[in-house]
């Protein structure tokens, strides 16, 4: 169980912006006092505690806990394709967190992606009517979504949820990435 809680506080921990990490990482993790974070990212003494404060509640609301329920990810998932295959902006954000992220790997900015959208109606408006061929898909074990072309995989979806909502969508279309991926097609 320790593994499972310290590989989830890393998921977690990647969502959260450099200087958020960083000023979390130092101040609660090495007991850095704010005064010395501050020149480090570039912000006063009053900002780093500031950043340190929202990477820390991000991270209690986001941490995902080790025995998460896969049917319940699969149905999010689901849902999620769904009201993005019908355009539906008020069902995304239902399904989204307030502080959903969604960050897309420079291959999928190359297909015409967004990089990076921060909160739930960005977010839901990035992906609002762009999920149209989308299929539901086990990654690495965990419900996500893979776009195919051709029969090969050209973008996988993958989520991460906590509390029934979708906290971070992450769109892979480097090939060589994709290839690492266990990818399983799930009939929906």
């Amino acid at each position: 169980m320790s593994d499972s809680v310290g590989l989830a506080l890393l998921v977690v921990l990647d969502t959260l912006a450099p200087n958020e990490r960083l000023a979390f990482v130092l101040h609660d993790v090495f007991a850095v006092p704010f005064e010395e974070i501050a020149p480090i990212v570039g912000r006063t003494p009053a900002t780093a505690r500031k950043l340190a404060s929202r990477a820390r509640r991000r991270i209690q609301v986001a941490a995902p806990s080790p025995g998460t329920d896969m049917a319940r990810q699969r149905e999010i998932v689901r849902a999620f394709l769904s009201a993005s295959r019908r355009g539906d902006f008020n069902a995304l954000l239902d399904l989204l967190h307030p502080d959903a992220v969604l960050r897309a790997d420079n291959a999928a900015i190359g297909l015409g992606s967004s990089g990076l959208a921060h909160g739930a109606s960005a977010v839901a408006d990035t992906l609002s009517g762009r999920a149209l061929h989308a299929r539901l898909a086990l990654i690495d074990g965990v419900p996500g979504a893979v776009w195919t072309q051709a029969g090969r995989p050209r973008v996988a979806f993958a989520f991460t949820t906590f509390a029934g909502r979708i906290t971070e969508i992450k769109l892979i279309a480097n090939s060589e990435h994709l290839h690492t991926l266990d990818l399983v097609m799930i009939n929906a």
